[in-house]
C-alpha cells in the first residue's frame, strides 16, 4: 500500500474519465430538459449558456454522476449554488424523499433491494492526496449495534425472515456554502447529531470557491420532509456562526496585519536566501530546502496561487508562535519574510525527514528503545509548549521531524493557538486519523486534545501502521466518535500500552498531561536498557 499523507481528509481514488465528453453531457441534458418541455429552460433563452457555465465550474466527475432521467436535479444544484452566495444562507439545503426503499427478506424475491452503491459498510485500502471532487461511497456511519443486540440478530436470523416487511425511507440532503476545511466533517456531524446515517456522499467543490454535498441518508422514519427541514434549520441555527467565519477570518486578518508590524526582529534579508529543491507541501505552502548567511534551511513558501486572507492570517499565526518558542525538541525557527510577494517561513533544516516517511515509506524498524526514546523527545516538546499556553493542535507523524542524530522535533505550527484565557477551543482542525473525538464532536477542547493525537502517534510507534488504514479519513474520525479506537498491539511492552490507552480516553479529564507521560517514559526507558529488551519488530 502507497499511503500519501496529505492535508485532505476525505478522499476515494480517482475516477476514470477516458472517453469522456463533458460538452456531450451538457448537451443530453439540455436536451433532455427541452424534450420534458420544462419551462424554466424554454422559457430562458441564454439557458444554454448558464448551463455549460455551471458543469464548467464543477469536476469532471459531477458530470459523471448525473442521471439523465433526472436531469431537473441539475436545476436545483443551480439554484443552490445560486443562494449560497450569500454568506447570510451559509449552508444551503435541500431534503427530498429518493424513495421508500424496502429491506428484502428471506423468500421475497419480489421486494426491491437497496439498489446498487447503498451498501452499508465499505472498506478502502488506499488513501490519496485531497481531491475535492472525491465520491465517497458506501460510509458505515451507523450508530455502533450493542454486541448482544448482534449476537441476538444472528441467533434469531430465521425469525426476522418471517416478520413483516421493513420500510426504509431514504432521504436526499444537499448543502452548498462557501468551501473550506474540514466542512465535510461539520456537515457530516451534523446529520449524525439529527440521527441520520450516511449510505453515500457526493462531494464537489467548485472552481470559485463554493460547495456541493449530496449526501443520502436513512435513519429518520418518516416519508414526509416537512419534519426533518425543520430538524435540519434548527441544528444549523444551534451551531450558528460556525458556518462563514467571515467576521472572524475579517478579524484575523486584521490582527495578522497588526502582527507583520511587530515582526521586525524577526524579518529575514530575502537577498540573502538562496532557495532550492522543493521537497514537499502542505495546505497553503511549499517547502523547499534552502540556503540562509552559508547554513542549510527549510524554507516553507506561500503559494501565489493559495494566497487569499485566510492563508496569510494562517501565516502569521505560525510566525507569532514560532518566534515565542526555542527548545531542542522543538524545530528552531530562524526568521521569516513577512512582505508580499515573497512571504516564507526560514526553520533549522532537518535532514531526517518526518516520523511519517520513517515508519511508512522507508520502513525502518524500531527497537523497543528507539521506539521510547522518540516517544520522549515528542512528549519533552510538547510539555514545552503546554507550559507557554500553545496548542499544537494537529500532531502526528508527518509533523514530527528528525535531525541528524535522530533527535525527533515537533515542527509545523500552522494551526497551533495560544489557549485561550477561558482554556477551551472550540475550532475544529487537525487531520482525522490523528484528531480527539472533542474536537471532532465541535466541543470545547483544551491541551489533552493534543495528548489523544500522541496516543495515535504512539500506536503508529509501536505498530509501524497508518491508523484505521482499512477506512477512509471521515470513516475514521466518526468511528472515533463512537468511541472506536486502533486495534490494540499485542507485541510490545505492557506498559506502553497502558499509556496508550490511557491518553487516547474518551474524557479528556482522565487523559494525563504531557508531564506526566514523559516521566513515565523515562522510567521505562531505564527499566528496558536494564532488562534489555529484545528488540521490536513489526507487527
Amino acid at each position: 500500500m502507497d499511503f500519501v499523507e496529505g492535508v485532505g481528509e476525505s478522499s476515494s481514488p480517482p475516477r476514470n474519465f477516458a472517453g469522456f465528453s463533458g460538452y456531450e453531457i451538457v448537451n443530453d441534458v439540455y436536451n433532455r430538459l427541452i424534450e420534458v418541455n420544462n419551462e424554466e429552460v424554454t422559457s430562458n433563452p441564454e439557458f444554454r449558456e448558464q448551463l455549460e457555465a455551471h458543469f464548467n465550474r464543477l469536476p469532471a466527475s459531477y458530470a459523471l454522476d448525473i442521471n439523465l432521467d433526472r436531469v431537473e436535479e441539475v436545476l436545483l444544484h443551480q439554484k443552490l449554488l445560486v443562494l449560497a452566495k450569500d454568506p447570510e444562507n451559509w449552508p444551503v439545503f435541500n431534503v427530498r424523499l429518493l424513495e421508500n426503499f424496502w429491506t428484502r427478506t428471506d423468500g421475497d424475491e419480489d421486494r426491491q433491494e437497496l439498489p446498487a452503491g447503498l451498501t452499508l459498510s465499505h472498506s478502502s485500502n488506499r488513501e490519496m492526496d485531497f481531491e475535492p471532487c472525491s465520491k465517497l461511497e458506501d460510509l458505515n456511519l451507523e450508530v455502533k449495534i450493542n454486541s448482544d443486540d448482534k449476537d441476538k440478530e444472528h441467533l434469531d436470523g430465521d425469525s426476522l425472515s418471517r416478520q413483516d416487511d421493513i420500510h426504509v425511507p431514504i432521504h436526499e440532503v444537499i448543502f452548498s456554502a462557501q468551501d473550506k476545511p474540514k466542512l465535510l466533517s461539520q456537515l457530516s456531524a451534523l446529520l449524525s447529531d439529527i440521527g441520520l446515517n450516511i449510505r453515500e456522499a457526493h462531494v464537489f467543490s467548485t472552481t470559485d470557491g463554493y460547495s456541493l454535498d449530496v449526501f443520502v441518508v436513512d435513519g429518520w422514519p418518516l416519508q414526509e420532509t416537512q419534519a426533518l427541514r425543520a430538524a435540519m434549520e434548527k441544528a444549523i441555527a444551534k451551531s450558528e456562526g460556525s458556518w462563514s467565519g467571515s467576521s472572524h477570518a475579517k478579524l484575523g486578518v486584521e490582527r495578522a496585519s497588526a502582527a507583520q508590524a511587530t515582526f521586525v526582529d524577526t524579518e529575514i534579508d530575502i537577498r540573502l536566501l538562496k532557495i532550492g529543491d522543493k521537497f514537499g507541501s502542505g495546505s497553503c505552502g511549499d517547502l523547499h530546502r534552502g540556503v540562509y548567511i552559508g547554513q542549510d534551511v527549510a524554507v516553507k513558501v506561500l503559494r501565489s496561487d493559495k494566497s487569499n486572507e485566510a492563508s496569510e492570517d494562517e501565516f502569521c499565526h505560525e510566525v507569532s508562535m514560532l518566534r515565542e518558542v526555542q527548545h531542542k525538541n522543538v524545530v528552531r525557527f530562524i526568521g521569516a519574510c513577512t512582505k508580499q510577494p515573497n512571504l516564507c517561513i526560514i526553520t533549522e533544516y532537518m535532514p531526517g525527514g518526518s516520523l511519517f516517511d520513517y515508519l511508512h515509506k522507508n520502513h525502518h524498524t524500531l527497537t523497543l528503545v528507539q521506539l521510547v526514546e522518540f516517544a520522549i523527545d515528542v512528549c519533552r516538546g510538547m510539555e514545552y509548549l503546554h507550559q507557554n499556553n500553545i496548542i499544537h493542535r494537529d500532531l502526528k507523524t508527518a509533523n514530527l521531524l528528525m535531525d541528524s542524530n535522530n533527535v525527533v522535533k515537533v515542527a509545523d505550527f500552522g494551526v497551533a493557538r495560544f489557549q485561550s484565557q477561558e482554556g477551551v477551543m472550540t475550532a475544529e482542525t487537525g487531520t482525522y486519523r490523528w484528531m480527539a473525538p472533542e474536537v471532532i464532536n465541535h466541543q470545547p477542547y483544551d491541551q489533552k486534545a493534543d495528548v489523544f493525537s500522541f496516543a495515535i502517534v504512539l500506536w503508529e510507534l509501536v505498530t509501524a501502521k497508518i491508523p484505521y488504514d482499512n477506512m477512509t479519513p471521515l470513516q475514521a474520525a466518526l468511528g472515533v466518535r463512537q468511541g472506536r479506537r486502533p486495534d490494540i498491539p499485542t507485541n510490545t511492552h505492557p506498559k506502553l500500552l497502558e499509556l496508550m490507552q490511557r491518553c487516547w480516553e474518551t474524557d479528556p479529564c482522565i487523559r494525563p498531561p504531557f508531564s506526566e507521560v514523559k516521566v513515565e517514559l523515562e522510567r521505562l526507558l531505564q527499566e528496558i536498557q536494564v532488562h534489555r529488551f529484545s528488540p521490536l519488530t513489526d507487527s
